[in-house]
């Protein structure tokens, strides 16, 4: 057992990646059911074309609207820097209110240092007084208090700046320089599997094969997993997994085509905003799309501060149009879609979301909602049914061909 889960952790990135292909098999294997239904061909067949074509679709939509994201990229790369710097002119102009407090304050500690050495040269010297006191030590003593009163107030504020530039401890100076400093810590530690290009080769191509393996012959590997349990608990298990296939099936397909209906709205949205790059910010949005709760709001920011090129006010109309479309989404699409699928607690999901990614990185987070759909079909049949005794409904609906 220890060495089943040495295994399972030093291959992490392996089996999360295999995931992947099984759930996107699953996804291949409806399609190919329902192929068959309207041409007798050989499943094999059907698998591969099916993967290869989705495959062929997505890389000639790049190579199609290749220059119009090269040019639009170059141009997000450019500006969004400048939205950043304008971003934090905007919040220093307001760094009283709470929200020059809650971005701005980064800034705040060194407005603090610069007051330090003030508070210290008036303490130093004459009384508290007026704003004008610094030639204060000059009358009194005529010439050997003057030197040492040139030479002390000097060396008060180099000690003050000395401390500011030996100490280390401020913040970078600007919004952007702040916002990159952060993101290469996170971009270090979620996308550490990208830093070989071999690596992601080798994931993908695992994926397309796994997918067209499973989605080919779907039976020979639930047969495979039946021997595993003993003969009177084969009915119940084969049950279970059976519903946790239908879950995972429905939702890879729900969070496919919300993909593409987010990604070509919000692109439409963005157009008709008139905000910079908006191709590229679409795709992002879409592909985003794939992490539930989570991937919203990281495609939100970079469309918000490109808003900020243009104006606070085309942010703002930016943000409310994200905001919008989520909502659209959370209360319209998805329930649509995922009516026959597993009903999964938003807090419950954010958690599993945090959890997978602080032990796996960005592949745990891929996986987090997929796992946690599959885990709570697990629960409710085998613990609350089985154990508990309590009549639970696991999917809303289960038709004859999912059974």
């Amino acid at each position: 057992m220890y060495l089943a889960i040495r295994l399972l952790w030093v291959a992490q990135s392996v089996f999360l990646t295999a995931f992947l292909g099984v759930l996107f098999g699953l996804a291949v294997s409806a399609g190919v059911d329902w192929v068959r239904t309207r041409v007798r061909l050989p499943r094999g067949l059907i698998a591969a074309l099916i993967v290869l074509g989705s495959a062929g679709a997505i890389v000639g939509f790049f190579v199609v609207s290749g220059p119009v994201l090269a040019e639009q990229s170059r141009e997000l790369k450019t500006k969004l820097p400048e939205a950043l710097d304008k971003i934090d002119a905007w919040v220093q102009q307001r760094q009283g209110g709470f929200l020059g407090t809650l971005i701005g304050g980064g800034r705040s500690g060194s407005s603090t240092t610069s007051a330090t050495p003030q508070g210290a040269t008036q303490k130093s010297g004459a009384p508290q007084a007026g704003a004008a006191q610094p030639a204060r030590p000059v009358p009194p003593e005529p010439t050997p208090s003057r030197p040492v009163a040139t030479t002390t107030r000097p060396s008060v504020t180099d000690t003050g700046a000395a401390q500011g530039a030996a100490g280390g401890q401020a913040p970078p100076q600007t919004l952007r320089e702040r916002i990159i400093g952060q993101l290469a810590g996170l971009t270090r530690y979620l996308f550490g599997f990208l830093s070989s290009t071999v690596a992601v080769v080798a994931g993908l191509v695992l994926i397309l094969v796994l997918s067209v393996y499973i989605g080919a012959d779907p039976d020979t590997y639930h047969d495979g997993l039946m021997k595993l349990f003993p003969r009177p608990w084969r009915q119940r298990a084969g049950e279970v997994l059976s519903a946790m296939s239908v879950a995972l099936r429905k939702w890879l397909v729900t969070q496919l085509i919300a993909m593409v209906v987010i990604g070509v709205v919000s692109t439409v949205v963005l157009l008709i905003l008139g905000v910079p790059a908006a191709v590229p910010l679409g795709v992002i949005a879409g592909l985003l799309e794939f992490v539930p709760t989570v991937g919203p709001i990281m495609s939100a920011l970079p469309a918000v501060a490109m808003g900020f090129v243009e104006s606070p006010e085309k942010a703002l109309a930016v943000l409310v149009a994200y905001i919008a479309i989520q909502q659209m989404e959370n209360y319209l699409l998805i329930p649509f879609l995922m009516r026959e699928g597993v009903d999964l607690p938003p807090a419950l999901t954010i958690v599993a979301q945090a959890l997978m990614a602080l032990i796996f990185g960005f592949l745990g987070l891929l996986c987090a909602v997929p796992v946690l759909a599959a885990t709570m079909v697990a629960v409710k049949m085998l613990y609350v049914q089985d154990v508990v005794g309590e009549p639970v409904e696991v999917l809303e609906d289960l038709d004859d061909d999912d059974d």
